[in-house]
């Protein structure tokens, strides 16, 4: 311990008052009389403009810090300034750690929940429950969830997985969990050995099911924590206290979480209630937040009810009644939506009035909060769980500039802030470093127009307007930026579950006029004034990550302004995600785009997509899986797609990273009727199917190699310990593919300028990926130095390209894709302009056709290295100088039939 005599100016001395710490003082470690003792140590904390070699800090606070987390219980009152006496500590600073509920009815069953936060980062951590007697823990009534990893029951902690990595992380567990009795006589839960590096919200989330207490009075709960680096330090323990009562503890509102918001004439003026098995209850009702009640005459059956017909547009208070016990907790909803402007914006900048709002609205259980007709300028908007936003017609939501600062993390991302070339190793060079392991724009989360992290069940709904207004940045050196100009993202959702952002939801089928240059829904009423509307986002409209249950519907982009955005929607590691009646007249980067990264620390699988009527024009792919690759992404079905341009592919799966890329379906009508063809036109390629190994995870380990392939010499990286990736059950059916080349109209003064003979342009390509056969000396984990493309099919694709290609070109040996490589355009010229497809292990061609618009020497389809291929009843185009339809290069067991030339 440190002794300090230090004088407090100009505050008050803290001689005469009683003092206590505030309820988050990450650094008083206690009080007495005339002492204060804080917390000290060392941590290693980054922020976006932190050198390299400057991330190690002291954690030790100042004089305001200090004073803020203090409370003055008398006072406050004018005194001489006086010596006090300070001792500091070497402790960890003080953990955040709160109950889901402060009170529990005896005698009845409820599952408690513990939230805990640590006071600061650490690998190798320790976080110590100590639960009160009475309460039974035990492997198996007792779930953990780890830095937003999963709930899992405590004896199935050490098996959980720790998602993809390569054979340099140096964890094999996400933790190990022991119980024993702790010196109070209650019971001691420790969970080691967890990474609480990443920040995801709560560190650790412990659920003890099915809790009955059987004496009513004050259980103490208490937690604390232990880092192992920079040095190893315990912090002082936080208490949460839990009441057990006689009275109900548990009325809550029955919420309405699906995903697609229909309003009716009774969705703001019915509310259901339930609550935990009890004697007889009668329904209190107040009107004037519990000031006065009075019975509501209602039915009640199995401790639940539900009340129609209340009062329009009036905050409704609700408690029950029980004989012998008094009350219940209070429960409050809000008939209507609730009009922002009755919080009484400022006009220049309303962020603080519309989350003071939107806080409200948590706080009493959840509500929606209305944007009438008017402009309202955020910088950063906190969206809360059960909150809706809704947007209606004549109202706009305009960022201004200056968001949230991105957050502070424990490694610096600057070897890594733009993208990966072949021979740029510093990526990899600390295989821990999950900030390095993909591009700035999806591992800070807070610079954004909307944040939610750890939330459940929000909506972003109507048919107003949500621009950037210019101050959403595009770049990925946007960290170079002054600090109010690196805000990027217009919603970014971390960790969240039942997420919908759209229009006024329509069943009718979004489809475009090609006269009229306009989308339009199908069947008699083509009018489109039910669609948000959303332009100039930054690098994403979307940024969903570890997000499941979405669903993104009926929005216009870009009608009022088509600059300043990149991707539209970015899906890392999200799970069943619906995208419907999606319009964008241009974009510089992917309109749909499934992927998982390591973002959050660690990688999540993606599964089960279903995308239907997405329309578009982009500097990119209008879909895209990948590239970020770091963990499976599996069942996605894909129907009705329209692309207007597409500066990469039109339709793009990729692995990159080692994930295995598992039954994609497109127009095989598994997302409801196919009520039109599929149209492509001026992609630079339509279809990049595509297997690289760049092994951005956790624990990849890289060397730089000199080879050559096929007689090219080159000299870059080669991962090491990363299995290649896997794409695999690919179908795609009918689909018309024109005007092939880079033909967006991004960054063009004419809405699509016609083809002349320099835009860039490719064949539809499937390209396995396989490594040198020399200059190298390793091995990979499974031993398989290709990566195949197994199953695919092409049915009913129809693709007409602009030909005009030589004969020479037929000897065109397309390079393996390497480290940093994933676009088709590393793939230079193909020798064939039909299909080119390469390490595939399985193929099938059938009622499709390649035909050109100018004569082309090309072969109109060339096999290289496929293992079984099934091409049958196939046009052709003839080949100008050269008769052979479809050429063979090191293939087998490949059939040909009924292909016409």
């Amino acid at each position: 311990m440190k002794k300090l005599s230090w004088v407090l100016v100009p505050f008050f001395s803290f001689i005469g008052f009683a003092i206590e710490a505030q309820a988050q003082a990450p650094h008083i470690v206690r009080i007495t009389k005339d002492t204060l003792v804080v917390a000290t140590g060392s941590t290693y904390a980054f922020t976006v403009d932190t050198k390299e070699n400057e991330g190690l800090v002291s954690t030790k606070a100042d004089e305001q810090q200090l004073l803020s987390e203090l409370a003055f219980l008398r006072g406050p009152g004018q005194y001489k300034l006086a010596n006090y006496h300070i001792i500091e500590e070497r402790k960890a600073l003080s953990p955040q750690f709160r109950l889901a509920q402060q009170q529990i009815t005896v005698n009845t069953k409820r599952n408690i929940s513990l939230f805990f936060t640590a006071g600061q980062r650490s690998p190798q951590a320790t976080v110590r429950f100590h639960i009160p007697a009475g309460i039974n823990v035990t492997p198996d009534n007792v779930t953990v969830n780890v830095i937003g990893r999963g709930e899992v029951l405590l004896k199935d902690l050490p098996n959980q997985s720790i998602g993809r990595t390569g054979t340099k992380y140096s964890y094999s567990k996400v933790g190990v969990a022991d119980i024993s009795r702790s010196n109070t006589g209650g019971t001691l839960l420790t969970l080691s050995q967890l990474d609480l590096r990443p920040a995801n919200g709560e560190d650790v989330i412990v659920v003890i099911r099915d809790v009955q207490l059987n004496k009513a009075g004050t259980y103490a709960f208490k937690a604390d924590y232990s880092t192992s680096q920079p040095e190893v330090l315990n912090s002082a323990a936080t208490t949460a206290n839990l009441q057990a009562v006689h009275t109900i503890t548990d009325l809550e509102r029955e919420l309405d979480k699906s995903l697609t918001y229909k309003e009716t004439p009774s969705t703001y003026t019915m509310v259901s209630f339930k609550w935990s098995p009890s004697g007889k209850v009668t329904l209190m009702h107040s009107m004037d937040k519990g000031k006065t009640w009075k019975p509501f005459p209602v039915k009640i059956e199995h401790n639940k009810v539900t009340i129609e017909g209340l009062q329009p547009n009036q905050l409704h208070a609700f408690r029950l009644a029980e004989k012998g016990n008094g009350f219940s907790n209070t429960v409050y909803f809000y008939s209507g939506k609730m009009d922002i402007k009755t919080f009484g914006l400022k006009g220049e900048d309303d962020t603080e009035k519309i989350n003071e709002a939107i806080a409200y609205l948590h706080n009493i259980g959840g509500g929606t909060l209305l944007f009438s007709s008017g402009t309202y300028n955020v910088r950063t908007v906190h969206l809360k769980s059960n909150v809706y936003l809704y947007i209606e017609k004549d109202a706009t939501i305009k960022a201004l500039k200056g968001a949230d600062a991105p957050e502070t993390t424990w490694f610096s991302d600057k070897k890594y802030r733009s993208g990966l070339s072949p021979t740029d190793a510093g990526p990899y060079e600390d295989p821990e470093n999950y900030m390095t392991k993909q591009d700035v724009g999806h591992h800070y989360f807070r610079n954004t127009m909307f944040f939610g992290e750890r939330l459940d069940n929000i909506k972003i709904i109507g048919n107003g307007y949500i621009t950037g207004n210019g101050n959403l940045n595009t770049s990925d050196k946007v960290m170079n930026n002054a600090p109010d100009s690196r805000a990027d993202k217009m919603f970014t959702l971390k960790l969240c579950t039942n997420l919908e952002i759209g229009g006024i939801h329509r069943e009718e089928d979004l489809w475009y006029d090609e006269k009229k240059d306009e989308p339009y829904y199908m069947g008699n009423n083509r009018e489109t004034g039910n669609m948000l509307h959303i332009d100039r986002a930054g690098h994403f409209v979307l940024l969903a990550t570890g997000t499941d249950n979405i669903h993104v519907h009926d929005t216009y982009f870009g009608k009022q302004n088509t600059s300043s955005v990149r991707d539209i929607y970015d899906f890392m590691a999200c799970n069943n995600v619906v995208v419907t009646n999606i319009y964008s007249k241009v974009s510089s980067d992917d309109i749909v785009k499934p992927g998982s990264d390591c973002s959050l620390g660690f990688t999540r699988p993606a599964s089960h997509y279903r995308v239907r009527n997405v329309i578009g024009d982009t500097n990119c792919n209008l879909f895209q899986i990948g590239s970020e690759t770091a963990d499976d992404i599996k069942d996605i079905c894909v129907d009705n797609i329209y692309i207007l341009g597409a500066n990469k592919a039109g339709f793009s799966i990729s692995t990159n990273d080692g994930a295995h890329i598992k039954d994609i379906h497109l127009n095989c009508g598994h997302t409801g009727t196919l009520h039109s063809r599929s149209k492509m036109y001026r992609s630079f390629t339509p279809f990049f199917i595509s297997i690289s190994n760049r092994a951005r995870i956790l624990g990849a380990e890289v060397g730089k190699y000199a080879f050559t392939d096929n007689g090219v010499p080159h000299n870059e990286l080669l991962v090491k310990n990363v299995n290649i990736g896997q794409v695999e059950n690919i179908i795609i059916n009918g689909i018309d593919v024109y005007e092939v080349y880079a033909g967006s109209s991004f960054s063009g003064k004419v809405r699509w300028k016609a083809y002349d003979g320099s835009q860039r342009r490719a064949t539809p390509i499937v390209a396995g990926y396989s490594l040198p056969d020399n200059g190298i000396d390793f091995k990979l984990p499974n031993g398989n130095h290709t990566g195949y493309i197994k199953n695919i099919q092409f049915n009913d694709v129809q693709v007409l390209v602009k030909g005009g290609n030589p004969a020479s070109d037929t000897t065109a040996t397309p390079p393996e894709l390497g480290v940093g490589q994933y676009n088709a355009s590393n793939l230079k010229i193909q020798p064939s302009y039909g299909l080119w497809v390469r390490h595939v292990n399985g193929l099938t061609v059938t009622k499709s056709s390649f035909k050109v618009e100018q004569p082309d020497g090309r072969y109109p389809i060339f096999l290289d290295d496929v293992k079984g291929a099934t091409i049958r009843d196939v046009k052709v185009a003839g080949p100008k100088d050269n008769n052979m339809a479809v050429k063979l290069k090191n293939s087998s067991g490949v059939t040909v039939e009924n292909i016409g030339l």
